[in-house]
């Protein structure tokens, strides 16, 4: 048995530390480290629960509309507010367009490149590739940094900028549109519409948000141009649907009225906010495992046996997964559940889950546009108590993502949260069960001369690791 640290990772927002063991040119075993400790949770006890609108957003400036959404739905639950269908309408599209522009800028960027080493110079799919793919010198980034470019000025016309932006209130948006910023809104839709069918799916969205297997989706690619078709040739011909099974256990809070809330087990179970835990026992962290309401962030950098500062959630003692394909399996995607049935969740299942959230998400967030009615009111208004407690779950473009809020005379006592990559990235728990990524990694061939194995990229990065939001 030998060991290997890999990291840091290039393309991964924030560290990442991944430890290997190695037995017979395979991985018996792996633990992933989350190095950096920001302690987001400690700062905000003793401010105004207000103030949490504006300081979680920095969690991250990837995701930051996503922590945006999540503290004002936690004090919207905090106050009993309910926002107007202005208000509703406008957080789904600001969600969605950060959630959707991640999903972009992790294919084109982040994923994709790794195919265009000279490692796979033999394959015959490399050529394509690499003058797509290439990190600066493929086309793909001249055509797709524009687009999403474009399609981010939604963040100017509804939440003022991005990232770090302020709209999102518990009572809805504070952010409303004139009939002109609407139709502009629609163009700007209609704009990444364009560049979605010409260039990443060479078809119409609503095609192939109706592919509904395999098979079909095997039909659909035969002789097709598109940036999705050339990655399934390179996934069929390196079997990524082989590679990266957790336990195929899905996670996922619901989503822009579109996705549903539920736990996947084999079936679709309801969600009971009440039976997450967050287990220490690996964690650079003092306590013992507590529901997130009750949780503690407390450092504890020489502790015995841990070797992460991410926490290990837990639902009901088990591992979740958390992510594109956890809400698609949830929603009973046909082409994604019998992926999974198959194969289980794999680096194909979650980077195909992605794209086809970018087929089926922008239909709904053009008529979610032509239902916004200027005059209409875009905010409602409450007092906030002395005292109480609010949950906010929302799903940022990686998967679940949890805000628990305690306030006592006026003030925040406590403040927790769990973030997708806590989910998927947490370490072994007080029974010794690996999370969702190390239970992916184990098995991979790694072969002795590759300095960082490239099946073990393409499973870290089939996750979208945010490592950033990983630890508060």
């Amino acid at each position: 048995m030998t060991t290997r640290i890999l990291g840091p990772f290039n393309r991964v927002e924030g560290d990442l530390e991944v430890h290997l063991d190695l037995a017979d040119g395979r991985v018996a075993a792996a633990r992933v480290n989350s190095p950096l400790y920001r302690g987001f949770e400690e700062m905000l006890p003793g401010k105004h629960p207000l103030d949490a609108l504006v300081i979680v957003p920095r969690i991250c400036g990837i995701c930051s509309v996503s922590q945006s959404a999540a503290a004002a739905a936690a004090l919207r639950d905090l106050m009993g507010l309910a926002p107007p269908a202005n208000g509703v309408q406008a957080e789904r599209l600001v969600t969605a367009c950060e959630n959707l522009a991640d999903h972009l800028t992790h294919f084109y960027l982040f994923f994709m490149p790794d195919f265009a080493r000279p490692s796979y110079a033999a394959r015959p799919w490399f050529a394509a590739v690499e003058a797509r793919f290439k990190a600066v010198a493929g086309s793909a980034a001249a055509s797709m940094l524009p687009a999403r470019a474009e399609f981010m000025h939604l963040m100017g016309l509804m939440a003022g900028k991005w990232p770090h932006s302020l709209s999102l209130q518990p009572g809805g948006s504070a952010r409303p549109l004139e009939k002109a910023e609407i139709l502009r809104l629609i163009s700007l839709l209609r704009g990444f519409r364009r560049f979605l069918e010409r260039h990443t799916f060479g078809d119409e969205l609503e095609a192939v948000a109706g592919l509904d297997s395999p098979a079909a989706l095997d039909r659909w690619r035969d002789g097709r141009r598109s940036d999705l078709a050339l990655f399934l040739e390179v996934a069929d011909d390196l079997g990524l649907d082989r590679l990266g099974r957790a336990d195929d256990r899905f996670l996922s809070h619901g989503a822009y009225g579109l996705f549903p809330a539920g736990v996947w087990d084999g079936g679709v179970q309801a969600f009971d906010p009440d039976r997450v835990g967050e287990d220490v026992s690996h964690a650079w962290l003092a306590g013992e495992t507590r529901h997130p309401a009750r949780g503690e962030t407390r450092p504890l950098a020489d502790k015995a046996g841990a070797y992460t500062w991410c926490k290990a959630p837990r639902y009901a003692g088990q591992v979740l997964e958390t992510g594109a394909l956890a809400r698609q399996m949830l929603a009973g995607q046909p082409l994604i559940r019998e992926r999974v049935a198959a194969r289980g969740g794999s680096v194909l299942a979650r980077v195909l889950a992605r794209l086809l959230e970018l087929a089926i998400v922008l239909p709904q967030m053009e008529r979610w546009a032509r239902e916004l009615a200027p005059g209409e009111p875009w905010c409602h208004h409450a007092e906030l108590p002395e005292e109480g407690a609010g949950v906010g779950l929302v799903e940022a473009a990686r998967g679940a993502l949890g805000h628990w809020l305690m306030v006592r005379h006026g003030r925040i006592e406590r403040y927790q949260i769990i973030a997708p990559t806590t989910w998927n990235f947490s370490p072994r728990d007080a029974a010794g069960v690996p999370g969702a990524l190390e239970q992916a990694l184990a098995g991979l061939e790694v072969g002795p001369a590759e300095p960082m194995p490239l099946a073990v990229q393409h499973v870290v990065r089939s996750f979208d690791p945010c490592m950033v939001c990983t630890v508060h």
